[in-house]
């Protein structure tokens, strides 16, 4: 991407590893904003000079020819939108988990992080970017935006990383997700629901 003209900005939240080490072997924008990836995010699309940012996770792979679908997307003027995902993992259990990640995202306009979700940044600034909470940032700035335009759900696939299903076990992080985004839809603290979260990693 950033061969084709795409501006690179990579976030840290002071990690520890050699994360920053890496990134600065590359011609990109490093930068460091405070812990929790709502400000991260934000972060990165306030020193963004583009007109369309595309929010990308570390453990997340774009296509070949991303920038180029999402600057063709844009041409009619305000957009946002996803790409559909694939799991690194060759279990067959992963094809079912990938297609009702896209359905389920399809279906309900609502885009979570590990899709790379692309958002015109005139209509990111109108809509006050990333609710800044623990969690769940994702589903709240998808809600927000799907009550201005739906999104565009590329075909086009991402791979990102299967591994957090892979250590803490398929049905349990299934069901952990879908337990969390139940109690944001039901309006419960996101503070409580990042304090499971956190919890069920441990």
């Amino acid at each position: 991407m950033q061969r084709q003209g795409a501006e690179v900005i990579i976030v840290d939240g002071g990690s520890v590893d050699a994360t920053l080490d890496i990134a600065k072997q590359f011609a990109v924008q490093v930068i460091q904003a405070d812990t929790g990836r709502a400000k991260q995010l934000n972060k990165g699309a306030e020193l963004a000079s583009g007109d369309m940012l595309l929010f990308l996770h570390a453990d997340t792979i774009v296509p070949s020819n991303t920038h180029e679908l999402v600057r063709g997307a844009c041409i009619e003027g305000d957009v946002w939108g996803r790409f559909n995902v694939i799991l690194d993992s060759p279990k067959l259990i992963f094809r079912l988990i990938e297609t009702m990640m896209n359905w389920r995202s399809c279906i309900t306009s609502i885009v979570t992080g590990d899709q790379a979700m692309f958002v015109s940044k005139g209509l990111f600034e109108r809509v006050g970017g990333f609710p800044e909470i623990p969690l769940m940032e994702d589903i709240a700035v998808s809600k927000k935006l799907k009550s201005v335009l739906p999104p565009i759900c590329f075909k086009q696939p991402v791979i990102t990383s299967s591994r957090r299903w892979l250590e803490h076990g398929i049905l349990n992080t299934v069901f952990l997700m879908w337990r969390l985004r139940w109690g944001y839809f039901m309006n419960i603290d996101p503070d409580i629901l990042a304090k499971k979260y956190h919890r069920s990693k441990s």
